[in-house]
């Protein structure tokens, strides 16, 4: 191996001196220069002797010796950093199979907050909505977080990741908490594979989001008004007793949902059939349901991938799961709450 842990070394493109701090594989380095670390090719760096060498410069006989007590002592300007959000980074791990081709064994995952402001944050990871994975940490201004491996054949189990986002120091002025999830499809990420490989560079990245969201400004309406205006106002403690029942279970098929069905178009079925689970989702929700299944049945499984897109972005989903039920078979999907 031509480089060690703690060699200095000099990366080609930018000029600049770093350290070796992990040797990932036979191709790569994970490199620190002045407090960032990334990775990089190793034909991307060299040692740096010659540079320096090259660099010395020879004093003529007739100027005058400058000792260190007399020189002016600067102070070298910090390069600024460019804040524009926050990204989950992939970083490619390749390695060179049997019959020579490079291929990739898993991927680095990587949470860079490149803002002036830390968070604390939740990340989860989701296979076919399983959660497999999950961490809860803080990142800091301009950080490089570490969060884990994943193996490269599991990207085509359908891969989410999660994350809840809050302020380390809450404002009155900011939102309580941001949520931002990344989805994959196995097409999509080989291609960015490959285009990494062309472009000969490291890591590809995903934005998460640009600018932490203000808080929502809601509207405070008068009670007294209301109900001098013959609106009925309850009690919000008793207002359960006042919502339609929640349901365990919930069949969407259209046929279920309208007797005047046979004249929508697809589109309009589908919408129908969102609707229905959005109303039967929130009353399970308000009425502390531990869980809830809908039946989507299978066809094409358009109705089942809308209703999975939309559980992964819901905070009260525990997990949900499409699996074989004596009952419904692989038409229908239970999902479990979490309050």
């Amino acid at each position: 191996m031509k480089y060690q842990i703690g060699d200095t070394v000099l990366l080609l493109h930018s000029n600049e001196e770093g350290q070796v701090v992990d040797i990932m594989n036979e191709k790569m380095l994970m490199v620190d220069v002045k407090g960032v670390t990334f990775p990089v090719y190793m034909d991307q760096v060299d040692f740096p002797y010659f540079k320096r060498f090259t660099e010395k410069k020879i004093v003529p006989a007739n100027k005058e010796k400058q000792y260190v007590d007399d020189l002016r002592k600067e102070k070298l300007p910090k390069e600024k950093q460019v804040a524009d959000g926050v990204w989950l980074t992939f970083l490619p791990v390749m390695d060179t199979d049997e019959f020579g081709d490079v291929v990739v064994e898993e991927l680095k995952m990587h949470l860079v907050n490149r803002t002036e402001t830390p968070y604390n944050f939740i990340y989860k990871l989701h296979f076919f909505g399983k959660p497999d994975f999950d961490l809860k940490n803080s990142i800091h201004p301009f950080e490089d977080f570490y969060l884990h491996d994943i193996d490269f054949a599991d990207l085509n189990d359908s891969p989410s990741f999660e994350f809840d986002f809050s302020l380390i120091t809450p404002s009155k002025h900011k939102a309580d908490h941001y949520e931002a999830s990344v989805k994959l499809k196995p097409k999509q990420l080989f291609a960015r594979i490959e285009e990494l490989k062309k472009k000969n560079e490291a890591t590809f990245s995903q934005l998460l989001f640009e600018n932490y969201p203000d808080k929502l400004v809601e509207d405070v309406v008068e009670m007294g008004r209301l109900a001098a205006r013959g609106y009925k106002i309850y009690d919000a403690s008793k207002a359960r007793q006042h919502m339609e029942p929640a349901r365990s279970v919930v069949d969407l098929h259209i046929e279920k949902l309208t007797d005047d069905w046979k004249h929508l178009s697809n589109f309009d079925i589908l919408s129908t059939q969102l609707k229905a689970f959005e109303k039967y989702y929130q009353l399970s929700v308000l009425h502390h349901q531990p869980s809830l299944t809908v039946i989507h049945g299978v066809g094409e499984g358009v109705l089942r991938d809308e209703i999975h897109e939309k559980l992964r972005l819901k905070r009260e989903v525990k997990s949900f799961v499409n699996q074989f039920h004596p009952s419904f078979g692989y038409g229908a999907t239970e999902i479990f709450f979490q309050y």
